[in-house]
């Protein structure tokens, strides 16, 4: 017959009351006492467990409840019983100390801001770390090439560069049309359509063509970066290269940074050029201005360092690019959930930092005279 958990009181010398446990302090035994220890009111000079013949997690779990409760401290318990109570009471003061302790409403505002600043902080020293690991295993890689991983940077240059070239000629195509149609409605207004031709060759070559593939990508193989070797980390794969003797830098994050720098002005000046053709197009249905006309017109209108700005730009936006994903992506540390997160968080992290340098070389190359 299965031994069952009880409780009873014994009064002290000086009338102090103590609660002593007795049997089993498992949770197969202690269901049946569940209601009659809720109902149990205080006060208790103590609470003695050193009757228990077996204590589990539950119920060392109700003897540290029951203590809190009532205010009554434990005695007799065991060493096994001690270090399942301590682990309970840490568990539960590091849960009170994050939902318990809440500011007011009119604190919140600007311990969020701390907080994040704080964190934008601490993120950059963690970045301009990971960027010195880049350059010490560039230095490796200079002073012996033959451990350079030719074969891992030729499939990233296919995997981000060739795989990429449909979508990035659609949405390009597809934007030069809208730079041609929205160009025309506005200079119509001054007799001015032809110079439609300039609104589309400056702005593909120059901005929007670098621009909208960097973005393009940050979200097609900045996402992918980091997923992959946030996943690689989840499953110990970059702890067991080091084991073995293998850096993660060289063989993960350089490859993938140079296949983005290498391809980034490739597919940027591939973009321009399709956002081109869209424009000369639509000009065609609906301006009148001949095809090659067009094409021709474009190669008196727009300077020579148009194309050069926007080659200027590539490597320059895939160098953030792919730290950004290779960064979030090692920063992973506990679950699938922090993926996911991560993969996020590379994807708006590049982002900001392609359009903050864009306008940074907006500003630039206008007081170099390239404007």
């Amino acid at each position: 017959m299965r031994a069952s958990a009880d409780f009873s009181t014994e009064q002290g010398a000086e009338g102090a009351t103590t609660l002593v446990f007795s049997g089993p302090m498992t949770v197969s035994a202690l269901g049946t006492l569940d209601h009659r220890l809720r109902a149990l009111e205080g006060p208790f000079a103590a609470i003695d467990i050193s009757h228990a013949t077996r204590i589990d997690t539950v119920g060392a779990w109700t003897a540290w409840s029951l203590s809190q409760r009532l205010g009554a401290p434990l005695t007799g318990a065991s060493p096994e019983a001690e270090r399942l109570i301590a682990a309970i009471s840490a568990v539960d003061d590091n849960t009170s100390s994050v939902e318990g302790h809440r500011l007011p409403i009119l604190l919140r505002v600007p311990d969020h801001v701390g907080q994040v600043m704080s964190g934008l902080g601490q993120g950059m020293l963690l970045v301009l770390g990971f960027l010195g690991q880049i350059v010490l295993a560039s230095g490796v890689l200079l002073r012996h090439p033959s451990r350079f991983r030719l074969r891992a940077l030729v499939h990233q240059m296919e995997l981000m560069g060739v795989n990429a070239l449909a979508i990035i000629g659609l949405m390009s195509f597809l934007v030069g049309i809208v730079i041609a149609q929205q160009g025309a409605v506005q200079l119509r207004q001054f007799g001015a359509e032809i110079y439609t031709v300039n609104l589309v060759g400056r702005l593909s070559l120059r901005e929007l063509g670098i621009l909208m593939t960097a973005i393009m990508v940050a979200g097609r193989s900045g996402s992918a970066f980091a997923a992959q070797l946030g996943t690689m980390k989840l499953t110990e794969e970059i702890d067991a290269m080091r084991t073995i003797g293998v850096s993660p830098i060289e063989a993960l994050v350089i490859p993938r940074l140079l296949a983005t720098m290498l391809m980034m002005p490739l597919l940027g000046t591939y973009s321009a050029v399709i956002g081109i053709i869209g424009g000369a197009a639509l000009s065609a249905l609906t301006l009148g201005i001949p095809f090659f006309t067009f094409l021709a017109r474009i190669q008196e209108v727009v300077p020579v360092h148009d194309v050069w700005v926007g080659l200027i730009k590539g490597p320059v936006f895939g160098l953030i690019v792919a730290t950004s994903g290779c960064f979030q992506g090692l920063q992973v540390k506990s679950d699938a959930e922090e993926v996911g997160t991560r993969t996020t968080a590379a994807v708006v992290m590049a982002i900001f930092m392609v359009i903050v340098l864009d306008a940074f070389f907006a500003v630039f190359f206008s007081e170099v005279g390239w404007g």
